[in-house]
């Protein structure tokens, strides 16, 4: 099967399995997938570092199974494992603490249930081995000490529990794990819309962009009509149509030449409004926009990516957007540019955060980081809100979602 039909890693629910080192979480993966996933050995710490893992459990769905290094990993360097561990509830829809029968829950365990717990993430604890250990002496352990969330008792070696494990994770997995439509909310069956995707150096060769892709999916998904065009074509497609779009959304770098060829009666907006919203916080972006009007020269601005690739000239994050702020504030900034799995530890150095559309990275991330912006007391902005209004239309870009700046 192509990568193009798969589902993207942001939109799947993100399982994460937590336990001291030796417990069985690899094992218990490769029950759960019924395939070798995850490495399995009998030396402790095998698993160093999160690894994430893309897959299709029946009846769950897509999902992303995160296996991680032991939280009882010793050492400065097992003590920096533990950390990246932690890191991974940041990004966890669903916990499963795996537990040995033998040792119970000590603190290790339930460091991470508190973690889970003050996250608002649900868990379900694990209890692995049961081959080796009488049933019955692990739910009289077991449950009256862990009766805010389920517990199953499983064995990865002999496939024991694991059905129950699969319906216990189904009715535990977060309601509103999906993300929102990303337009479907905003056409009716019917209506036509315009994707204006400008093909460029940063363009994958023989493919479009991710949220590209995504949105035209679901404009069909939808029942309504796509209809796709480079910038330069769109006026002569607008006019071709019998009946007006009921919406244009175009690549945010070519906002201003769409917006003067999309007639005033038309909305119009961007893919990375639309992600804006499909990945995180809208309102809570367009808040963020207010701090370019209060830049001064020498400021300091974090321009953050959640993926990493390779730079083109005239890139987006590192030249365009710089160049655009540098002429708003009319001197000089301080630039310096995140890209990867988190966002750098000193944020209140900053007066603004503006982030890239967030669409390789889950829901639940993008919040976070909108949260840690917050907690920070630190502005934050996503790449297209950014551009709509540095080229001074941002009303009409919102006007769609009948957000008021």
């Amino acid at each position: 099967m192509s990568d193009l039909n798969q589902t993207p890693r942001g939109s799947r629910l993100h399982i994460s399995f937590f336990g001291r080192r030796n417990v069985g979480k690899s094992s218990l993966i490769n029950a759960l997938t019924r395939q070798n996933t995850s490495i399995v050995s009998n030396i402790p710490g095998t698993t160093t570092d999160p690894v994430f893992k893309s897959m299709e459990i029946l009846p769950l769905g897509p999902v992303v199974l995160i296996d991680t290094a032991g939280t009882d990993d010793a050492g400065e360097l097992g003590l920096m494992r533990v950390e990246k561990t932690l890191e991974v509830l940041f990004k966890t829809d669903l916990v499963l603490v795996v537990v040995d029968p033998v040792i119970g829950i000590d603190d290790y365990e339930k460091e991470i249930l508190n973690k889970a717990r003050n996250r608002n993430v649900p868990v379900i604890v694990v209890v692995n081995k049961a081959d080796i250990i009488n049933k019955e002496i692990v739910e009289s352990n077991y449950m009256p000490e862990t009766d805010e969330q389920p517990v199953v008792i499983v064995s990865a070696l002999t496939g024991q529990g694991i059905e129950q494990l699969k319906l216990t994770m189904i009715k535990n997995a977060p309601k509103d794990w999906t993300p929102p439509t990303i337009v479907g909310d905003l056409i009716s069956p019917g209506d036509t819309v315009v994707l204006v995707v400008p093909i460029d150096l940063a363009a994958p060769k023989g493919r479009l962009i991710l949220p590209q892709m995504q949105t035209i999916r679901d404009v069909l998904d939808n029942d309504a009509k796509a209809l796709v065009v480079k910038e330069r074509e769109l006026k002569s497609a607008l006019e071709s149509l019998k009946e007006k779009p009921s919406l244009v959304i175009t690549d945010s770098q070519a906002f201003l030449k769409v917006d003067a060829d999309t007639p005033g009666d038309v909305k119009l907006t961007s893919f990375s409004i639309l992600f804006a919203r499909f990945k995180g916080d809208l309102k809570s972006l367009v808040k963020g926009v207010k701090a370019i009007e209060e830049l001064v020269p020498g400021d300091k601005v974090l321009v953050a990516e959640a993926c990493t690739h390779h730079r083109v000239e005239d890139d987006i994050g590192t030249v365009k957007i710089p160049r655009w702020l540098r002429q708003i504030v009319g001197g000089a900034l301080e630039f310096e540019y995140s890209s990867g799995i988190q966002l750098p530890d000193n944020l209140k150095d900053y007066k603004l955060i503006v982030h890239c559309g967030g669409c390789m990275i889950n829901r639940k991330e993008m919040l976070f980081r909108i949260e840690q912006a917050n907690l920070a007391g630190v502005p934050i902005v996503n790449y297209g809100l950014l551009i709509a209004y540095i080229h001074g239309i941002l009303k009409r870009a919102l006007k769609p979602f009948n957000i008021e700046f």
